[in-house]
């Protein structure tokens, strides 16, 4: 299975700046990074993953959806987009074997080539090219931190407009947040400085891979 590790030796191989965070909280899924890294949900992305009836083919293939944790795209959207003739929310088995990511911790680089991936276009519109987003990387203790030019360029998602600028949007699920007793509050957007200074990077990653704008 894909995890921090192998993304970041990817990474290194492009020569793309980025940090391998390691949280101070497990997740159970990508929707809960904004809680465990204490920065708000429009920095965090998720990659949502559909399972599609081709309209012109009997085949069925899996399609990506970049979005901002908390956020869901139409499906019906999505079916317009790829040209399937049905969509439904993947298996987790399916997206493991399919993706080699933990199915609620995927990350949009390094997913199979015959797998559309799309990005809420959004999220490409509200943040700034040169500013730090994070993601999933597989596993429950890390993010990936990285400009959001690079993560678009790399992923080559193409950017879908799934909302109206003043359309409500509505969660898929409501997010997690693991609690135990007597636990301390989930952060809000200010202790993010405070959740960045506390990360460290993934074994040890290389100096000189952190992105800067924080």
């Amino acid at each position: 299975m894909k995890d921090a590790l192998t993304i970041h030796r990817a990474l290194l191989e492009r020569e793309t700046p980025h940090e391998i965070v390691r949280l101070p909280r497990s997740i159970a899924r990508a929707d809960d990074l904004p809680w465990a890294l204490g920065t708000p949900p429009r920095r965090c992305l998720v990659t949502r993953v559909f399972a599609c009836d081709d309209a012109c083919r009997d085949r069925r293939f899996l399609t990506g959806v970049i979005m901002a944790a908390g956020d869901g795209p139409p499906p019906e959207r999505v079916r317009s987009v790829v040209g399937a003739r049905a969509i439904r929310p993947a298996r987790a088995d399916l997206v493991n074997a399919v993706t080699e990511y933990a199915a609620d911790l995927v990350c949009p680089l390094l997913l199979p080539a015959s797998m559309p991936l799309l990005i809420d276009r959004g999220v490409v519109d509200a943040f700034p090219a040169d500013g730090v987003v994070y993601t999933a990387t597989g596993e429950a203790s890390t993010a990936l931190g990285i400009r959001a030019r690079d993560l678009y360029a790399l992923s080559r998602a193409e950017p879908v407009r799934f909302f109206r600028r003043a359309e409500h949007r509505t969660p898929p699920a409501a997010a997690h947040f693991p609690a135990s007793p007597g636990a301390s509050p989930a952060p809000g957007p200010a202790a993010h400085g405070a959740a960045a200074a506390r990360a460290h990077r993934h074994r040890g990653g290389a100096r000189g891979t952190t992105p800067s704008g924080t």
